[in-house]
């Protein structure tokens, strides 16, 4: 049964659980649906991403969370609730896993199908593991893409660049407001003008046309006055960046985040109405995705072209190029991964995507966290200048959020500190830490995270299998072990852990051993690869590594 209201996340300090962790997991499940792109079919982000298989499972989900004990283990299998298991007080409350299928069944034409008979679900990245906070939760990484960028090419700044990219939904709808924040001209090709819509609404988008011609206009004019903008062009990239590039104008950036991993309900191809786009995806799918294949590949052939003129081309992990090259684009792979050419000496240290929520709903307890930060964390510029610059730009989405670039033994004294903070009613509330699954020993993907490491171990998975498995004995209170990705299936294998800094001793317990061996095991997992840094990172913070190489 669909609920007749919209669902939001619980707010205050009224439990409907029998006790914090479970209430928090809880209003994580409400808070992914509250973000999401499309409730009333459970969808959180990228087409298809949902929070749970379906309505019954939702409510048996939510029913259970209302009844678990903490000395119980509710089991999740692709967003449906299996059964409760007495384990003890210091197991995760639940464990889950999403879409994993096996070996040369892992296709996507295995993954509709037993969609269609509701087997499975496609869970993201963060959607099923209930730790989506909103377009903020790529933001950082986005803003981190671009200042390296500016650093390693420009000089340092980005005031007087034009940046190109394509997609504004859960997750591209970052890049507007990341590529402000660097101080960037962006131009932002959507399909859906309710996309662009709710990203100005959310603020995270400036100006809206379906006027190339004007848009460019926008872009040039800030360019000339070295001024930031974002600019949100309704219209198809696989037409307007080979007319972008027919002009003779070259950005100085270009990127695309579009649901390109998926050429059945993802990537819209140039000509469709949405109307023909439904009718097609019912009555002639593989049509549907042959052109989509098609609109990609014109689409690259375009971002090829520009690096060809002297722009910064990169792929921003959707796949695009491993769906160009399938369509005829042999060069596809000249284009960059972000995470190798821009971001890869951080994941070697362990520092990525950290996040933590406001259960109370106060947003007055994550500019606590802010200033703790800040004072705190003072020596670290990354992390410093990021918390400032999300304070002024950064708007609230859901439950208050933050996320911050922290690596091993930084998340430990944060979720340390935010503990005691509860503990002494200086928050209004617990606070949930999660992370990105784009994170260093949680994800092997060899076209995204784990493209052409030093060592070769690009397909291996162990990594991320043995992440979930330590963390649940590290008394994590959710881990869940993902597959999927471009395709819905076969693509990358992930783990995701969330933990509740509630205010309690064993909350010290649960945080700093899952955070410090989390962390720890990627910075192994990068040192075995023969990473340098790791190495360094080992030696300066006494982590205790088995050499064999």
């Amino acid at each position: 049964m669909i609920p007749v209201e919209r669902i939001t996340a619980a707010r205050g300090t009224t439990l409907r659980c029998k006790g914090w962790r479970q209430e928090a997991l809880l209003r994580m499940l409400e808070n992914v649906l509250e973000n999401g792109e499309n409730q009333e079919e459970l969808i959180v982000y990228a087409a298809l991403a949902k929070a749970a298989r379906n309505w019954p499972s939702y409510h048996a989900i939510v029913d259970t969370l209302k009844t678990l004990e903490e000395d119980e283990t509710l089991v999740i299998q692709s967003g449906k609730p299996i059964g409760i298991f007495k384990t003890h007080r210091f197991a995760p409350l639940i464990v889950m896993a999403n879409c994993n299928l096996v070996g040369r069944w892992a296709t996507s034409e295995n993954f509709y199908r037993l969609q269609e008979q509701g087997l499975l679900i496609w869970g993201g990245l963060t959607a099923a593991a209930w730790q989506y906070i909103g377009s903020q939760g790529v933001i950082q990484g986005t803003y981190e893409i671009f200042q390296s960028i500016a650093r390693m090419h420009f000089g340092g700044q980005l005031a007087g660049k034009f940046i190109l990219t394509a997609g504004l939904g859960g997750m591209g709808g970052a890049q507007p407001l990341a590529g402000t924040m660097a101080g960037a001209a962006i131009l932002c090709v959507e399909v859906s003008e309710e996309r662009i819509d709710r990203r100005i609404k959310a603020g995270y988008l400036q100006r809206k046309t379906d006027n190339l011609d004007e848009a460019l206009a926008w872009i040039a004019e800030a360019v000339q006055e070295k001024q930031s903008i974002s600019v949100g062009l309704l219209g198809n990239a696989a037409d307007v960046y080979p007319e972008i590039g027919r002009l003779g104008i070259v950005p100085d950036i270009v990127t695309d985040q579009t649901s390109a991993h998926d050429l059945l309900y993802g990537y819209v191809p140039s000509g469709y109405s949405t109307a023909e786009l439904e009718e097609a995806r019912s009555k002639s799918p593989e049509q549907l995705q042959r052109d989509a294949g098609a609109s990609i590949a014109r689409e690259v052939e375009a971002m090829l072209a520009f690096k060809a003129r002297g722009s910064i081309v990169f792929d921003n992990g959707n796949n695009i190029r491993s769906q160009a090259q399938q369509y005829g684009v042999e060069r596809a792979f000249e284009i960059d991964i972000f995470t190798e050419a821009f971001l890869r000496p951080l994941f070697a240290r362990a520092i990525g995507p950290f996040r933590w929520v406001a259960l109370s709903g106060e947003e007055s307890d994550i500019r606590a966290i802010d200033n703790y930060i800040l004072e705190a964390f003072s020596d670290n510029e990354i992390i410093v200048n990021w918390i400032r610059l999300a304070r002024e730009h950064i708007p609230v989405e859901g439950l208050p959020a933050r996320i911050g670039w922290f690596g091993h033994g930084d998340r430990t004294k944060l979720a340390l500190a935010v503990n005691q903070m509860v503990r002494d009613g200086k928050l209004k509330g617990p606070i949930a830490f999660s992370r990105d699954h784009l994170d260093a020993a949680s994800m092997t993907h060899p076209n995204i995270m784990t493209e052409r490491m030093k060592d070769g171990s690009d397909a291996i998975a162990d990594w991320p299998l043995l992440n979930a498995m330590l963390n649940c004995s590290s008394m994590a209170d959710l881990v869940t072990i993902h597959s999927g990705g471009g395709g819905y299936a076969g693509y990358m294998t992930s783990a995701g852990v969330t933990l509740v800094a509630d205010g309690t001793a064993e909350g010290d317990i649960r945080l700093e051993t899952t955070l410090n061996n989390d962390t720890g095991l990627g910075v192994l997992r990068y040192a075995d690869a023969g990473y340098e840094e790791s190495i360094d990172e080992i030696a300066r913070k006494d982590i205790r590594w088995i050499r064999t190489n």
